[in-house]
């Protein structure tokens, strides 16, 4: 949950917008964002050097923060249009509560993926017994035109494929790689895994040359494609890389996204995903009267949509140019 529209603020972490000695590829840093009361996150993506990363529209880190006697994450009820949300844990458990009824706790090593479609609304709360570590990522999909008026749907995998083998434990948590293949439904070619490498450990990964894609860490200190990299920061790459070597000096945690890219020009609004101005007007004029989204039962108040901006949003296309 989040406005995407702001960009700027914050503390900016790790490095400055750099091109790096790698062609093709550029390390953008991450600024940090208040997620609810409780929690502040380092937003990778969106920025204005590089919203997307395949139909990837929105990466948030958070933690490791020490939660222990404190309420943890607290997000209340609130829509979606147009994407999906994917949430995967570190340390923590989160309990994930939406209108089609459907109530799951998530742990470390699970995924909760859920399809807006038309309109969905769900929260997403630390349980009052959670553990004292919390850390993850909360990433959103975009929709293409095909898929984005559907019904919309929850799912938890609780089994992922894991390819474990060398120095390297990686586990497909969307899409395919080495053959394996996650069990979770996207409607566009895409593919997001985490990597855990031992201390001095080395892995080479085979990439799809058609995939833009990108590299975050999220504890430790590792070396992806030739380039330096410490939590704050995102390495995006661009197509025509068969493979990406990833070494770590230290225990380390990656996440490496990929995707076609995305050529649909969408325009992001708070947690909206759409294609025009109009559009994002009709989800908040049907979020504020209690229409289209459901109800969230068990998780509190739903929060309220703040005021539309005064200038009229433009849709962008991937390279954050105005279309129309």
């Amino acid at each position: 949950m989040s406005d995407p529209g702001q960009e700027s603020g914050g503390t900016v972490y790790g490095c400055s917008i750099a091109e790096t000695d790698e062609p093709g590829s550029v390390l953008l840093p991450g600024h940090d964002v208040p997620l609810g009361r409780y929690t502040t996150v380092r937003r990778l993506l969106p920025q204005r050097r590089r919203r997307m990363v395949g139909a990837w529209c929105f990466v948030d880190h958070f933690g490791p923060e020490d939660v222990a006697g404190r309420p943890g994450m607290q997000l209340p009820p609130h829509p979606h249009t147009g994407l999906q949300t994917v949430t995967w844990l570190a340390e923590g458990e989160i309990m994930h509560r939406d209108s089609l009824g459907s109530a799951q706790a998530i742990a470390p090593g699970q995924l909760n993926l859920m399809t807006s479609g038309h309109g969905i609304a769900h929260s997403e709360q630390s349980p009052p017994d959670h553990p004292p570590g919390m850390h993850g990522l909360q990433l959103w999909v975009a929709l293409p035109e095909h898929a984005r008026h559907g019904e919309p749907r929850f799912e938890h995998h609780s089994a992922l494929p894991v390819l474990d083998g060398g120095d390297a434990t990686v586990t497909v948590v969307v899409g395919e790689l080495a053959s394996e293949r996650s069990p979770a439904q996207v409607h566009s070619p895409l593919l997001g895994a985490e990597v855990l490498l031992a201390e001095g450990g080395h892995q080479r990964l085979a990439l799809d040359p058609g995939f833009e894609n990108a590299v975050l860490v999220m504890s430790g200190t590792a070396r992806a494609a030739g380039v330096d990299l410490s939590p704050g920061s995102l390495l995006y790459l661009e197509p025509g890389r068969t493979e990406i070597s990833i070494d770590a000096d230290e225990p380390a945690r990656l996440f490496l996204l990929g995707g076609e890219p995305f050529d649909e020009p969408l325009v992001m609004w708070w947690n909206f995903v759409g294609r025009s101005h109009e559009e994002i007007v009709r989800a908040r004029d049907d979020w504020m009267a209690g229409r289209r989204f459901g109800e969230v039962t068990g998780a509190g108040d739903p929060l309220p949509a703040p005021d539309m901006p005064t200038v009229r949003l433009k849709s962008r296309n991937r390279h954050g140019h105005t279309v129309g």
